[in-house]
């Protein structure tokens, strides 16, 4: 069930999950956190979008101001969302609450991608660990809830607009429904368009991006038993990708899902749900960035893949909480077809018919024991994975076709079991409610960490620069985790500190290909040589820890004048040699001076990145010094239905570089090639909402 406990304190554009006497009761700029189980402890954290002035196309940037995550910036509409140290599909992310996998393969379309902002009514953040009827993964998960109309509201506006001047951005976007006791529909609809993107030393190239997007609802309710269909399309034209050797031409995508909720007797229920995601992709190097000088190195690169999901539970009652019992699978297919549009001739099916099927069983409990409350769930998934035979035009060299026969002639399936365990338990003991996680969490690698028998730079998103190839018979990894934490309000003040540990076994880290780093002595080598990397990596299992602390914190100055923070600090090292995790964000902190009054609200809001000098030296990762930047907001209630915000970004103008935004590739740009890529410049920003 979901209790609501609590509220989400806007500060005036800081995110801060607040208790709801810590702030003013203005409901221009307070929503509810959404709360999974019983008595007092939340433990999922709710984002909601309206109290948060971002005018960015991302949506990974909402959950990033969330403590303990961050945002890995790959460009305008890849961003990947960090939490706790891990990034990825280590992070389970859904779009209303349906799994599915990226279409291409370094991840420019992570599950966010599929959320533009002016669609999204809240973001779910699992904190520290995702419950395992959500399915298998290594860490917390997030699930983006797109607007839909309700049930019983009548006709339904819910509009918003805005504009950007870093880039020259406009996103306008929003939903139209209608809602009676037995039926809501709805239709959905958003675009966004800018252009480069601007920093005080200039131009950032290959930052353009535009995205359209379209859907329905319906809804169907009889007394307790209630249907949902959706229906989504999603259309990403040219976008770039600087971190990248390729931009965004295309993503066409199409979601479609199904769900049923309701009794079967008495204390008992029924979940059932079936959904699809059908992805078609196609990235190159010359349309957004200058072109390669020889016609030989033009690339186009064709990707798919079709993704089929299906998950039922029961929900009986037992004690003072419920039992959910049930069973879910997923499968996918992906191709990857790499193709010289100037030679008919040149091809290559890097990924041919990659299969991945996972069938699951769980059991989760929810409820209290006196005092306690809790969350105690397992969970038992098997896998199997299984790609088809390269193919290859006749203008391919010699090499690589050499790989792609022994590849063929390998063992190309593979599969295995992982268990889930996972605990989450708080005390409600009245202003201090003491937290606990205990959890043993899994996740199985991908079709291109296991399947990539050509070197190249497909990483799932890595963007470190390195070329790797795969190997097929990878090891699940498996995370033991230990948190803990409280949540303390008294007054007009809060805190919510938490600590963590990960140890990783069989984590999954890029490696040396061989012994003799440097020296050209194989196949992959000399391929990897001609793409311009003669020391490429392959993926391998390691050992891993991964550990830190995070705080959100509060406290009422002097009437509507309040102060608001967020800290965060991880640290993630490898355990079986001297060397740090890749792309791990440095010790932040985010303050807020807000004065929120009724109608309207201010704020100046600090940020602060420390330098990171824990840096993977496997993934040749450079470091970064820390910087400091300031925004100025402002939210304004114009009338009952329409609210305008806004305010300025990086206030000072400052020149600075966030550690996890990946490096530029692209020539041509203000933006030196190799160096990362830098934050916007001062920059105005505007929103205008109406809902109904």
């Amino acid at each position: 069930m979901h209790y609501h406990i609590s509220r989400l304190a806007l500060s005036a554009g800081l995110l801060t999950l607040a208790p709801a006497q810590a702030v003013a009761q203005d409901n221009s700029v307070l929503t509810d956190i959404i709360v999974l189980g019983q008595k007092s402890a939340p433990v999922t954290d709710q984002v909601n979008p309206e109290a948060v002035p971002l005018v960015v196309p991302d949506a990974a940037n909402l959950v990033a101001r969330i403590p303990g995550a961050a945002i890995n910036d790959n460009g305008p509409l890849s961003g990947q969302v960090q939490y706790h140290g891990l990034t990825g599909d280590r992070v389970l992310t859904r779009i209303n609450g349906q799994r599915f996998s990226s279409g291409g393969p370094n991840l420019m379309d992570p599950p966010l991608h599929y959320a533009p902002m002016v669609l999204i009514d809240h973001v779910e953040l699992d904190r520290s660990v995702g419950p395992v009827r959500n399915g298998p993964s290594l860490g917390g998960s997030v699930n983006a809830v797109l607007k839909a109309p309700r049930f019983g509201v009548g006709l339904q506006v819910d509009l918003s607009a805005g504009y950007r001047g870093a880039d020259n951005s406009t996103l306008a976007g929003g939903t139209l429904g209608y809602g009676s006791d037995q039926v809501r529909i709805g239709l959905i609809a958003s675009h966004e368009q800018g252009s480069d993107m601007e920093f005080p030393g200039g131009t950032v190239a290959s930052t353009s991006f535009e995205r359209f997007n379209f859907g329905t609802t319906l809804g169907l309710r009889s007394g307790s038993h209630e249907v949902t269909l959706e229906y989504r399309r999603q259309e990403t034209d040219p976008s770039g990708n600087p971190p990248f050797p390729m931009d965004i031409v295309y993503f066409n995508t199409d979601f479609f899902r199904a769900t049923y909720a309701g009794p079967l007797g008495d204390g008992v229920g029924l979940e059932l749900s079936a959904g699809h995601v059908d992805v078609d992709h196609l990235m190159d190097n010359h349309s957004l960035r200058l072109p390669p000088s020889d016609p030989a190195r033009y690339r186009a690169s064709y990707a798919d893949t079709a993704t089929f999901t299906g998950a039922g539970a029961l929900v009986i009652d037992l004690g003072d909480g419920s039992l959910r019992l049930g069973g879910d699978y997923e499968t996918s297919t992906k191709n990857v077809r790499i193709t010289n549009p100037n030679n008919r001739d040149f091809y290559l099916q890097s990924v041919n018919r990659a299969q991945t099927e996972r069938y699951g069983f769980f059991g989760e409990w929810q409820g209290s024991l006196g005092p306690v409350a809790g969350e105690v769930g397992i969970r038992h998934d098997r896998h199997r994975m299984a790609a088809g035979a390269p193919e290859l035009g006749t203008a391919v060299p010699i090499m690589p076709g050499m790989l792609a026969m022994q590849f063929a002639s390998s063992s190309r399936e593979w599969s295995g079991k992982s268990s889930d365990l996972a605990g989450r338990f708080w005390l409600d003991a009245g202003p201090f409610r003491p937290r606990l996680v205990l959890a043993h969490k899994t996740r199985s690698p991908s079709a291109i960490e296991r399947f990539s028998w050509l070197p190249t730079e497909a990483s799932g998103g890595l963007a470190d620069r390195n070329i790797y190839v795969g190997d097929a018979a990878l090891k699940i990894e498996k995370a033991w985790i230990v948190e803990a934490g409280f949540d303390w309000e008294m007054g007009n003040a809060y805190a919510r500190p938490t600590v963590f540990y990960r140890r990783i076994d069989d984590f999954v880290q890029g490696v040396s290909f061989d012994d003799t780093v440097g020296v050209i002595d194989s196949a992959v080598e000399m391929v990897a040589a001609m793409s311009g990397d003669p020391t490429p990596l392959r993926f391998a299992n390691v050992d891993a820890e991964i550990y830190g602390a995070d705080v959100d914190f509060g406290v009422g100055i002097l009437g509507p004048l309040r102060i608001d923070g967020t800290a965060s600090w991880v640290r993630g090292r490898r355990r079986d040699v001297e060397d740090d995790l890749y792309r791990i964000a440095p010790p932040n902190l985010r303050l807020a001076l807000s004065w929120v009054a009724n109608g309207w609200n201010a704020a100046l809001e600090g940020v602060g990145f420390a330098a990171q000098h824990h840096v993977s030296r496997t993934n040749g990762e450079e470091s970064t010094p820390g910087f400091m930047i300031a925004n100025a907001l402002f939210g304004l209630e114009l009338t009952d239905e329409l609210r305008l915000d806004g305010g300025i970004e990086n206030l000072f103008d400052r020149d600075y570089a966030e550690h996890l935004s990946g490096y530029n590739r692209v020539m041509g740009s203000d933006a030196p090639v190799g160096t990362r890529l830098p934050g916007a410049g001062r920059s105005g920003f505007v929103r205008l909402s109406f809902a109904l």
